[in-house]
């Protein structure tokens, strides 16, 4: 049986000859169409070519290519793949993938029928999101030293991201001009292209303020930057730059690392309002949820935090 291990299926795909030219010119089509049409985020667009080529790569070894394939080819995909130790996510995330392309296909006449149709996406396991305690945001909030420029950059990333409940991605990709401290508010760019206003609060305010006339001249370096937060040389910092600084923050403020993560504070932003009366419907707005129903697992972490903390107080618990 093959190795699960991620390092090894890397190894393996690799090893892989390249997709078809056909199918190369296919992918590159279908991400243009998939673009102007729905305008997918740079994220979805990168992760569907991923599995695209993946699939296509593998279909090269038994010489075929994407316009050939049927249920049967992709059924067998789908199965060698979860042989190899692919998350049921990944697949899922693969499946939506073939579904958008072959979708597409039949839209333009390209195909009489999409392969995809029958084929049953993996069951997922629901997973609550992991949220930090109150005081464990405060410590986490308080652990950067602010006397440096990037101290104080940390500090202004963490209170925005805690304020705002922005996605990782939102908050590295936020320009300067996204920002109007005179009315307390930051315009975000989300997914889909979906442009929102989120109000910021007063101390999130207040060390963004501090950041831009104190720490973010002398990251900059002199040159004019359009991102808002910057690393070394100017530039824009990145997902896992700012995941690293939250696991760094994790541990000077005694927190389990496993337990922080950029990610996590957007959970524990939107279940703290939540938990202090939050309408559900006014978080789907600041979250930029498309949904109500993604936005309602929420009330399943604060439900779950109730039960805690009645077997811990309760006499009779």
């Amino acid at each position: 049986m093959p190795s699960s291990r991620p390092a090894d299926r890397r190894a393996r795909a690799q090893a892989l000859p390249p997709a078809a030219p056909q199918d190369e010119r296919a992918i590159a089509g279908f991400l243009d169409r998939a673009w102007a049409e729905s305008g997918l985020s740079k994220l979805t667009l990168d992760s569907y070519r991923r599995d695209l080529e993946g699939l296509a790569r593998w279909l090269a070894t038994r010489g075929r290519d994407l316009a050939g394939v049927d249920r049967e080819v992709l059924y067998d995909y789908l199965s060698r793949r979860t042989t190899d130790g692919y998350a049921a996510r990944s697949n899922a995330r693969l499946l939506s993938a073939l579904r958008a392309f072959y979708g597409q296909q039949v839209r333009m006449g390209l195909r009489e029928a999409d392969p995809t149709a029958l084929l049953d996406p993996p069951k997922l396991r629901r997973s609550l999101p992991k949220a930090l305690s109150e005081s464990e945001v405060e410590a986490l909030i308080n652990a950067p030293d602010t006397d440096t420029p990037a101290g104080l950059r940390d500090r202004a990333m963490v209170e925005l991201m805690y304020a705002t409940g922005l996605r990782v991605s939102e908050l590295v990709n936020l320009p300067a001009t996204a920002l109007n401290l005179r009315q307390g508010v930051v315009r975000v760019m989300g997914k889909g292209s979906k442009e929102r206003l989120v109000p910021l609060g007063e101390e999130a305010q207040h060390w963004l303020e501090r950041y831009i006339a104190q720490a973010r001249p002398a990251l900059a370096g002199g040159r004019a930057a359009a991102p808002l937060f910057l690393g070394r040389g100017g530039e824009a910092i990145s997902r896992q730059q700012f995941w690293n600084v939250v696991k760094r923050l994790a541990l000077l403020a005694g927190i389990d690392p496993a337990k922080a993560s950029p990610h996590g504070l957007r959970h524990s932003f939107a279940t703290h309002l939540l938990n202090h009366g939050a309408d559900l419907r006014a978080l789907q707005m600041l979250l930029g949820h498309s949904s109500l129903s993604t936005t309602q697992i929420y009330t399943l972490v604060a439900r779950e935090g109730l039960k805690r903390l009645h077997q811990q107080h309760h006499p009779r618990a």
